[in-house]
Order: structure tokens, then sequence, then C-alpha cells
């Protein structure tokens, strides 16, 4: 039956089942389970592969561009990489049942604070099927459910790695509905996940700007927002401009298609002329657009470098391609300015030799990740040491940041007593 509030009634009431199994399961199985699910990938490689080739040639077809098509193709390295993920994951400390804090009080009740699983969560992502199996491992191993809804694009490659994952979680002995996918493309489902209260505990959209203020306007069920990532990188007037030309490159060129890459590129205007000269020509000789203010325009253009003028809202678009926005400021107060502006509260670096600058730059800039002397690219579960990560939340409620384990916790208060009553 493929009708959509039947399918989401039926996953949000099996998840639920499952969620209270794993709430229950020794930390050894579940680590048993990630190294199977890692082993059922690698053995149905071949079907994964065949299934995302059609994901991608469809995705071609349709004129999809480049960084689209990057962030759908899964190759045998990226597979590789995805069990890696889910044996990383299960080497991390288990965090449900962590005592956080506990105390006494004078009258003899003793008081823990304790970590526990959220429940059941629903994750609503696009493009990038090696994100299913992040946000499957991440929450099994935080003992969680997940409802997985991935974008229509990618359908073919999430079904079979569902399958591979389901398939793992039974061969070690728990219920294979702890990881589902929603099957059919309907953007229906969207909406009827934000309206599963009492089936859903949590729901993290990830995706562009339109997925998101679609679920934030008509969920009824709590939501962390994985918003857009117009990251930006501030070379300051005391730079290492070598230093500052190879970080730039990186964060706009290496994945650009990523949330965490820059779209935007600031400079202090003492070293605008230095650096944009030798940064522009590495960044146009590597197919980037730069779209300039006045100032920096007129720089470029003096270098012979391609670059056309600056439109409306490019300094608060995030382009997911390589495009870039350039812009010639003041000193690292008008950068901050410009961030808090312009920018999405996701991840902000800085490029300079001076401390006080920098420590004026990471105080700030309100983003969920700054950075100094580094790629924004290292917004990222893996390079956090968190195994993977559901999303980066640019919220700043319960959760901020790359979302790991611990993240997809909460906790519950343990009183212990020996016959207390209150007067």
């Amino acid at each position: 039956m493929d009708d959509p509030a039947f399918i989401i009634a039926r996953l949000g009431r099996q998840a639920r089942a499952a969620a209270h199994t794993l709430a229950g399961t020794p930390p050894a199985r579940i680590d048993a389970a990630l190294e199977a699910m890692a082993g059922t990938l690698l053995a149905t490689q071949n079907e994964i592969l065949a299934a995302n080739a059609k994901d991608v040639a469809a995705a071609k077809s349709a004129g999809q561009t480049a960084a689209l098509v990057d962030r759908l193709t899964l190759d045998s390295m990226r597979l590789a990489a995805c069990c890696a993920s889910l044996r990383k994951i299960a080497s991390l400390p288990y965090p449900v049942g962590q005592v956080l804090r506990e105390w006494t009080q004078p009258n003899g009740l003793k008081f823990a604070k304790v970590r526990v699983p959220l429940g059941v969560i629903g994750f609503i992502y696009e493009s990038r099927p090696n994100v299913t199996v992040d946000a499957a491992g991440l929450c099994l191993k935080s003992g969680n459910a997940v409802i997985l809804r991935g974008g229509s694009e990618a359908l073919h490659s999430n079904i079979a790695i569902e399958a591979a994952l389901r398939r793992g979680l039974t061969s070690a002995g728990l219920p294979s509905e702890a990881v589902q996918l929603v099957p059919i493309p309907d953007r229906d489902t969207v909406r009827l996940l934000g309206e599963a209260v009492g089936l859903i505990d949590l729901l993290i959209p990830r995706g562009g700007r339109g997925l998101i203020e679609t679920v934030v306007k008509t969920a009824r069920v709590p939501v962390i927002k994985h918003y857009d990532g117009v990251c930006a990188l501030y070379v300051d007037q005391a730079a290492d401009l070598i230093m500052a030309g190879k970080i730039a490159v990186n964060a706009k060129c290496a994945r650009p298609g990523v949330c965490n890459a820059i779209e935007t590129l600031l400079i202090h205007r003492d070293v605008a002329d230095k650096f944009l000269r030798e940064a522009g020509r590495m960044l146009t000789d590597r197919g980037v657009q730069l779209r300039a203010e006045p100032r920096a325009l007129a720089v470029l253009k003096k270098a012979g470098l391609p670059a056309t003028p600056a439109k409306d809202g490019d300094f608060c678009t995030e382009f997911l391609d390589l495009i870039l926005a350039v812009k010639v400021v003041d000193d690292c107060t008008a950068a901050i300015t410009h961030i808090t502006t312009n920018g999405s509260h996701h991840t902000d670096t800085i490029v300079t030799g001076d401390t006080t600058t920098a420590e004026k730059f990471l105080a700030g800039v309100d983003s969920a990740v700054v950075l100094w002397n580094a790629s924004t690219r290292f917004n990222d579960g893996h390079e956090f040491g968190f195994g993977a990560e559901i999303g980066i939340s640019t919220d700043k409620l319960h959760a901020r940041g790359p979302m790991g384990l611990e993240e997809l916790t909460s906790y519950k208060y343990v009183v212990r007593g020996s016959g207390q009553i209150r007067g």
C-alpha cells in the first residue's frame, strides 16, 4: 500500500517498538551490529553501486549540476569509507547510561544525571547516500531507532543501502526496524514525519533552504535544523598569505557542493592587492567564478583575472558550486559585521598571525564553528573525532555544530533514597 500516511504511521510504530528494545540492549551487542552492518555493506557492494549508477545516470540526464552529481555518487572507495565510519562509531564509548553529574543532598537523597536515548529520530536529507550509513550508525550507537527520508534523486541507492544495513541488524540479533527508509518519494511524507507526534521524538532536516523552511513551518515534533552553509574566510592584514591561499583553495574547491565549503572570501584592504593577485589566479585556474564587490573587482581586473560584479544576494547565498563572492573589508570588525549580517551561523574562519585579532574574531563571530588558520572543511563529525555526524546544527538549543552521539541523547535524573519524605 503506497498511501503516505499509512506508510509513515507503520514506520513510526515499528521504530517505536525497536527503540524500546534498543534501550535495553547491551553495548557489546550494539557494537556487534555496527560491525555486521559494515560487513553487509561490503558484501552487497555490487548491488549498491549498481543502484547508485541508476541514480547518477538519472541526475545527469536531468541536467543536475556537477556538484550535486558528486554528492550523489558512490564508488568503492566512498563505500569503504562508509564501512570505516561504522567501525569507528562502534569503537567510540557508548553514551547511554553515562553519568553526567552526581551529588547528595543534606537529607541523604542521592541524585544522578544520566544520559538516555531520545527514542525515535526522523531524518530528512538530500542527495548524499553515504549520509544514510552515517545516520543509521550514529542513531544505533546512541540507542535510537531512525526513520530515514532521503531525496528522490538517491532513492535506488538508499533502498539498496537500507537493505544491507537491516540485514546486518538481523544477523546481530537486533530488530531490523531500528533502521527504516521511507520507500516512496512522495513529498507529503516530509509533512507527515513532522506531524508524527507520539511516534517521532526529534526531526532533523538536512538539505537546502526550501526543505528546511518547509519542515520548520509544518512540524509539530521538535526540530533541529541543518541550515545553509554560507561560510566565510577572512584574510587579515597579518595573515600568512601563502597559507591563506592554500586554505581558500581547499575550502572552496575540495568539495564545493558541501555545506562547509566557503561561499564568501573577505580580505583586509591592506593585503587585498597582493593576496587577490595570487589567490585569485589559484582559484580561477580551478574553475572558480569570482563575483566581486567594487573594490575587489578593481583589484582582480587590474591583475587580468576573470571576475564579474557581485549581485544583490550573492553574499548571503549558498552556491554549492564553484562560485565565490569576494569582498575587500577595512578590518576585522568589518569582517565580523559582514558575517553577522550575511552569514548563516554555520562555519567561518580567519587567517592571521595576530593572536589578538584572532581571538576577537573567534569571540565575535556567532557561528556553530569558528576556526583560526584552518579550512572550514574541518567542520565535520569525522574531523572532530565523532566517527560521523547526522548533521551540523545551526540552532542553539540542545545541539550546535556537528551532531554526534552525545547530541542524539537527552538525560534523566535518577534519585536514590532510603525512605525520605518531604515535609
